[in-house]
């Protein structure tokens, strides 16, 4: 989900009033960041359940005290929990693949361990199949967006509270054209983007009934105020589209020091410049106001991929972070992903995404649809060499060799393989909490062997 920290209750007093040219001027400047990809990260959500009893909601003070846990722990990666409880690892710039997936796992392991020994396991789903939306986190921030988000119907609710995703962050890319440059990425990034959410489809089912969706969280995503949770609009380039798409998109709330924070509705940002009213708006309200939008792709210095759903498995979410690191930053790959993906724009038409054909095919049918198979055949056999020349271990490469021999090969995505949320008892088919963790388990993540989760709700030896 990705909704960010809180930060600041409200603007500094003595702080000078923004006006339009000087907000295009800062969005302009901090939206990408060029230069030779050099970093990658990754944003890992995860549920929060029973590991006996998943389908049962946990209780607060026992989730609280889980909490403490986990936040007692040394941490490389920010953690954070968002509105329903989910939990948040946020990993540091790695200055590699191989570091950012090292780094990673040995979080992933202590967070795992410390919630196993309470009996909670991190649930890799892009949606709850078993509860309804229930907010744990009672913040201005969050009574804002729920009332904001209220008003385009209950997706926002359920998308707070129930939704996880992997998000992969990598270097905007370099100021000059070609395969590396910004431009080019920030093109790819949009018609990829779709065969992602095809690929890595992990959501079909919501409180305990299948929803008609392979990725039923991207469909929250697309039902959503348009503005906040749109591309910006093609035909300006990627600089001007953004400043103007942020500028012209309503404002989420007006913070205050003290009461709740005033909640306006149809209120652009532009338009909070030109009136000044209730307040005039000042730099730290645009760098907030930049926080409560959600594109598919939101471009923060570097690119933040945000349409993937969370992966089940002890290294699922290794997947999306090696196949997008190695198809944007390896100039081979992202030549031959260019071309691949490029025709598929005709299909996306002219609306944005999330909201276009393209992007609703990849929600709805995932890799059953033709020309999204056929575009992802390419795009994972083109990762594969590309993960060897980026040095990326033997355990990477296998582990991403097995997810594409398993789904991309057969037209299939993890949400094929998910049973009913009734049948679907033992959680150690979707954490691998049922396994032992650390290095002797991720052998070659620490390093050793890959190990990609048997089919949920069948054999282990199927």
């Amino acid at each position: 989900m990705g909704l960010d920290i809180p930060g600041a209750t409200g603007s500094r007093p003595d702080a000078a009033p923004l006006d339009e040219s000087g907000a295009e001027d800062l969005l302009r400047g901090i939206c990408f960041k060029t230069g030779p990809p050099r970093t990658v990260g990754v944003e890992l959500e995860w549920l929060i359940h029973d590991r006996e009893h998943p389908h049962l909601p946990v209780c607060q003070e026992r989730l609280d005290s889980a909490v403490e846990a986990v936040r007692a722990l040394p941490l490389s990666a920010a953690l954070t929990f968002e509105p329903g409880g989910q939990l948040e690892l946020s990993s540091q710039p790695a200055g590699s693949l191989t570091e950012c997936v090292e780094t990673t796992a040995a979080d992933l392991a202590a967070v795992r361990a410390t919630l196993g020994a309470a009996g909670l396991a991190p649930v890799g789903l892009g949606v709850d199949p078993w509860q309804s939306p229930r907010r744990r986190l009672r913040e201005p921030r969050y009574d804002a967006m729920e009332a904001a988000l209220d008003r385009a119907g209950p997706a926002g609710r359920a998308m707070m509270c129930t939704s996880a995703s992997v998000q992969v962050c990598l270097d905007a890319g370099e100021e000059e054209p070609g395969p590396l440059g910004f431009g080019r990425r920030w093109q790819l990034a949009h018609l990829l983007g779709a065969v992602l959410v095809a690929a890595f489809a992990n959501s079909p089912f919501q409180r305990g009934r299948r929803t008609g969706w392979r990725s039923t969280r991207q469909s929250l995503w697309a039902d959503l105020d348009p503005g906040r949770t749109l591309a910006p609009g093609s035909g300006r380039a990627p600089r001007e589209a953004w400043a103007a798409h942020v500028l012209d998109t309503s404002v989420l709330c007006i913070r205050c020091e003290d009461g709740p924070w005033d909640v306006p509705e149809g209120l652009t940002f532009r338009e909070w410049i030109r009136t000044g009213s209730p307040r005039p708006p000042v730099q730290a309200d645009l760098d907030y106001h930049l926080t409560t939008l959600f594109p598919p792709v939101r471009p923060r210095g570097h690119l933040e991929l945000r349409m993937i759903d969370a992966q089940s498995g002890p290294d699922g979410w290794l997947v999306p972070l090696a196949v997008a690191t190695a198809l944007f930053d390896d100039p081979e790959a992202a030549e031959t992903v260019y071309r691949t993906v490029k025709p598929l724009a005709e299909t996306a038409g002219a609306p944005a995404a999330p909201r276009n054909p393209l992007w609703t095919a990849a929600a709805r049918e995932g890799l059953a649809d033709p020309e999204l198979r056929a575009a992802a055949t390419v795009c994972f056999g083109a990762a594969l060499p590309a993960l060897e020349r980026m040095g990326a271990s033997r355990a990477v490469r296998d582990t991403v060799a097995a997810f594409t021999d398993r789904y991309v090969a057969r037209g299939r995505c993890p949400a094929d393989d998910l049973p009913d949320p009734d049948a679907l008892t033992d959680l150690g088919l979707l954490t691998g909490s049922g396994m032992p963790v650390g290095p002797d388990v991720h052998e070659g993540l620490l390093p050793g062997r890959p190990t990609i989760p048997p089919h949920p709700g069948k054999a282990a030896s199927a």
